[in-house]
């Protein structure tokens, strides 16, 4: 008997660079910290700034892995906590040194989504998932740490309200690098092509106030009116 070989699309032997991924942890870190620190009334410490932003830059990816069944990489050296903690102080720092950060802030969170979007996308196609799990895989990727920064600071999730267009942004984004990767564009270029994609549309949403419809509940509908019939008809 022969055996059968599966042929995998878009397996490859392709490792996410250690810099590109503690590039996106730190970014995510800074953005967690520097957001938090807008909140006065929190009174937060130091420790509750680095908390938050080890939540928010390896969130993404710990769901990311979670999802790919592999070991978490935040926990495979000794690199992603002593980065998550000086970018959370840095965070902190540029927080009190501008005196406007918002604008800052929306570049961070934009720029956080594209990098962990890319990153979880193409990481699940190297371990040869088909193109829609993996889109699914770069958003999850994309929208955790922000989702585990608001639950930490007991917020409503921002992932699920008008105007954020978190999940849309990396969904166009994470798309249009698996279809570069289909057509056979090598996957750096892909992946950058991805970030930028993200970026842009969730900085464009931020701008110009871009959202998805708003759920409304359903008015009720007016009974309608039937004549009454009297006996002699």
């Amino acid at each position: 008997m022969h055996a059968t070989v599966l042929a995998i699309p878009h397996a490859t032997v392709f490792a996410i660079p250690l810099w590109a991924d503690l590039l996106a942890v730190g970014i995510g870190s800074v953005q967690g910290a520097m957001y938090a620190s807008q909140f006065r009334n929190r009174r937060l410490d130091l420790l509750g700034i680095a908390i938050i932003g080890f939540a928010t830059g390896v969130g993404g990816g710990l769901l990311r892995d979670l999802l790919l069944v592999t070991p978490p990489v935040a926990f495979s050296t000794n690199w992603y906590l002593p980065m998550t903690v000086v970018a959370a102080l840095l965070g902190m720092l540029l927080a009190r040194v501008f005196t406007r950060i918002n604008p800052l802030i929306a570049l961070l969170d934009a720029l956080t989504i594209g990098l962990f979007g890319a990153i979880g996308a193409t990481k699940a196609l190297s371990l040869g998932l088909p193109e829609i799990p993996a889109i699914f895989v770069g958003v999850i990727s994309a929208v955790g740490g922000s989702i585990l920064r608001d639950l930490l600071l007991t917020m409503p999730i921002a992932l699920m309200h008008v105007g954020s267009l978190y999940a849309v942004a990396a969904g166009v984004g994470t798309t249009a690098l698996v279809i570069l990767v289909d057509l056979g564009i090598p996957i750096t270029i892909a992946a950058v092509t991805g970030v930028v994609v993200t970026t842009v549309i969730r900085l464009l949403a931020v701008r110009f106030g871009w959202s998805l419809p708003e759920q409304r509940s359903i008015s009720r509908l007016p009974r309608p009116h039937w004549p009454r019939l009297s006996h002699r008809d």
